[in-house]
């Protein structure tokens, strides 16, 4: 199975996101809008982790995640990768506390990796929410400068979610687990 670990933002927040991206939609025919329902944080990739290794994955992303108090946060801003210029993602930012996130998605791949999935993504981890990508690159920057001044509304994060990716003419994404995260602190870095 192709899986990741995710944070899933409310419907309310995914709301905002689409009606400031709505304007812009018609004016990039070279960008691939993914779509809304799709829509999520991933925190770590997993690749293709064989269904032997499901137990003990579930076990140990588990135990990562109640090493970590719910967040709570807010988009803000746009970018791509891997760069304005050059766009290849057209992703949202994320306002708060962003360390604890980075420290979560390291937990979660080093228990992934633990529990025997391979394919585990290295590169460093940059909180965003992709919202559209392109075959071949394509200069964005007045997309993203439109974009830039985005202020979403804060919303609670209080779950990981274990995602399968089923890949086809249409992605489509499926919660396989959930656990809530276990601290007791909102908010804060």
């Amino acid at each position: 199975m192709r899986l990741f670990a995710a944070l899933l933002p409310p419907p309310e927040a995914l709301d905002e996101l689409a009606g400031a991206l709505t304007p812009h939609l018609d004016d990039w025919p070279d960008l691939r809008w993914l779509a809304r329902d799709n829509w999520h944080l991933t925190l770590s990739f997993f690749g293709e982790v064989p269904d032997r290794a499901l137990p003990r994955l579930s076990v140990r992303l588990a135990r990562a995640a109640s090493r970590y108090p719910p967040v709570t946060l807010s988009f803000t801003g746009a970018g791509a990768f891997p760069s304005a210029r050059r766009g290849r993602v057209v992703w949202y930012g994320l306002a708060g506390p962003v360390g604890r996130l980075t420290k979560l998605a390291a937990s979660l791949a080093a228990g992934a990796r633990r529990a025997g999935a391979t394919q585990v993504d290295e590169k460093p981890f940059r909180p965003h929410l992709s919202v559209a990508r392109a075959r071949a690159e394509v200069d964005v920057r007045p997309l993203v400068s439109a974009l830039a001044a985005f202020e979403g509304m804060p919303w609670d994060a209080p779950d990981v979610h274990l995602v399968r990716s089923h890949l086809g003419a249409r992605v489509r994404y499926e919660t396989v687990e959930s656990w809530p995260l276990g601290g007791t602190t909102q908010g804060g870095g």
